[in-house]
């Protein structure tokens, strides 16, 4: 997929699996190279075996737990010894657990916030300074689930919410350094995550996700990659997703609707 932007560094936290690999993959077919960040250095390293197979651009890999910020904030300055500074930096790390909300603990609830939530929040506030003289972008994923509350994600939304505003502001303070902010809000993609989202979801939840299409991460990752360095704050990579997001933004009574008429049939 060619990139409206041609990118030299990239820095991809989560980006061993799911969106964040798929999109690597594009990136160093691209001529982008990559230094990924994640915490399992098995995945990792598949992950960097999996982008060099296919692309002879370089590929480096560090295992960090992008939660901790002193953690990360040393992984980063390695990294920028090594390899310089990004020209892109993408958060992608996640996780779901959904669950009734009375069942979901206020350990879970933090967990959720720290890996969807804290890691993006990271990430930005380390390389921010590192950022602002080439111009670089950010990209943020947020999720459908950001903007529409759905029955069983309740830590999962509130994160997601949370990461849809900081980036709206973000994106109005980093304009005085030429960093572009933008926000990645895919549907349910077949990524390992969604197969352990599947292990618990409340019987309401499939049955409000039912009719609801199922992404590949490569379909998402093409569609980001278009956008990427272009004015369009908002990707939604998906028609129902960006009808989802018009629905709810001009007709919420409607949306609001659907979702407990599905709850009621199930």
């Amino acid at each position: 997929m060619e990139m409206s932007k041609k990118y030299q560094l990239a820095f991809i936290v989560g980006g061993s699996s799911g969106i964040g690999l798929a999109i690597a993959k594009q990136l160093a077919e691209n001529g982008t190279q990559l230094c990924l960040f994640a915490r399992n250095q098995e995945t990792l390293a598949q992950a960097k075996l999996k982008i060099t197979a296919s692309s002879k651009n370089a590929c480096d890999i560090f295992s960090v737990d992008a939660s901790q910020y002193e953690d990360l904030k040393l992984c980063f300055e390695n990294a920028i010894r090594l390899h310089g500074v990004p020209d892109l930096l993408i958060n992608c790390a996640g996780r779901a657990i959904p669950d009734y909300f009375l069942n979901i603990s206020v350990s879970q609830m933090q967990q959720t916030f720290q890996v969807n939530f804290q890691t993006i929040w990271n990430a930005c506030h380390i390389m921010i300074p590192h950022l602002k003289t080439n111009g670089a972008t950010i990209l943020n994923t947020s999720s459908i689930g950001g903007f529409i509350g759905v029955f069983g994600f309740t830590d999962y939304s509130a994160a997601k919410y949370a990461i849809i505003g900081f980036s709206e502001a973000l994106s109005q303070e980093m304009e005085q350094y030429n960093i572009k902010i933008q926000l990645l809000c895919p549907p349910d993609t077949h990524t390992p995550g969604f197969e352990n989202e599947n292990k618990s979801k409340p019987i309401e939840t499939q049955r409000i996700s039912a009719a609801a299409k199922i992404m590949k991460p490569e379909a998402v990752a093409a569609e980001c990659i278009k956008k990427l360095g272009t004015k369009q704050f908002m990707i939604i990579p998906s028609f129902d997703g960006k009808l989802s997001w018009w629905m709810k933004r001009y007709f919420p009574f409607l949306v609001d609707r659907i979702i407990r008429a599905a709850i009621k049939k199930a």
